[in-house]
């Protein structure tokens, strides 16, 4: 008996610093995985390698389908609601090229952990490298699908002025709440597989209520109530997130309150991703 409590006495408490849970090790994560960033760039870039891979045309895939969407999709709904394609074609295309860049971004980043079971398991990497990995895929995609606005600015020349600029700290919002997105619904759907399924019906619904494919003036115009139809389309944050990166480059002024608006959901999501960092990213490994 005594030697029990001999034994019990020799045994040290575990210091605090090696709790799983705390600020400390999720800022340390995420700091060792910028670090690391030759790896992510490295992975990324195989990402798109790999999935076209053995294909003819290669990446450009991305640039094609994109851009034959984009132009179908504006013909048919600038002759639906009687546009100017000179237009309304440039609108529907930047549209498409940064929704295509929130979609994966959730989507993509929601699978991030589960499709890297192997590499999880078998390499000793801060789970924020998968993060900066998917991100970092994102823009690669996104530099692909810019092409084809640059064309369409050649064939319908837009008014742009000196807010063009504005796009880089818009980009820069984009890639600041694709890194929180990845973060809390890669972990989160890691451990409930439905939710990558309730995001994929989620972003479909999404996509229909913003405006992309239709501008807010010809809903206007065709209801009459264009005031009270706003107000709806103001409630959904990808409207002000289109508008702070669409409106430089189509040579217009974007309102202050988009840019706060993109700033306060930007900040609530970093708040969510250090709370799932801090309690779950210990257990991503096991979850996979």
């Amino acid at each position: 008996m005594s030697a029990e409590v001999n034994d019990q006495r020799i045994i040290p408490p575990p210091p605090p610093g090696i709790q799983s849970r705390s600020l400390r090790r999720a800022f340390s994560d995420m700091a060792a995985g910028l670090r690391s960033r030759e790896l992510w760039l490295h992975l990324g870039w195989q990402d798109i390698k790999q999935r076209y891979r053995r294909s003819v045309l290669g990446p450009l895939w991305i640039t094609i389908a994109t851009g034959v969407t984009a132009v179908a999709m504006g013909l048919l709904y600038g002759e639906l609601f009687h546009m100017d394609i000179k237009t309304f074609l440039p609108y529907v295309t930047l549209g498409f090229i940064f929704w295509n860049f929130i979609q994966n971004s959730i989507l993509d980043g929601a699978e991030v952990f589960s499709k890297n079971e192997g590499l999880i398991k078998q390499l000793p990497a801060p789970v924020s490298v998968h993060v900066y990995r998917n991100s970092w895929r994102q823009l690669i995609i996104f530099a692909h699908n810019i092409v084809i606005y640059l064309v369409i600015l050649i064939v319908f020349p837009q008014p742009l002025n000196w807010t063009v600029v504005l796009v880089i700290p818009a980009i820069a919002l984009f890639v600041l709440n694709g890194i929180w997105v990845t973060i809390v619904f890669g972990i989160l759907s890691t451990r409930f597989r439905d939710i990558g399924q309730l995001l994929t019906t989620a972003v479909q619904l999404v996509f229909f209520m913003t405006p992309i494919i239709w501008t807010t003036d010809s809903l206007g115009r065709q209801t009459g109530e264009q005031s009270e139809r706003l107000k709806l389309v103001e409630l959904n944050p990808m409207y002000h997130y289109l508008e702070i990166t669409r409106g430089p480059l189509l040579g217009q002024s974007v309102a202050f309150y988009h840019w706060l608006i993109v700033l306060a959901c930007t900040a609530v999501g970093w708040l969510m991703a250090i709370l799932v960092m801090r309690n779950y990213r210990a257990r991503v490994a096991y979850w996979v």
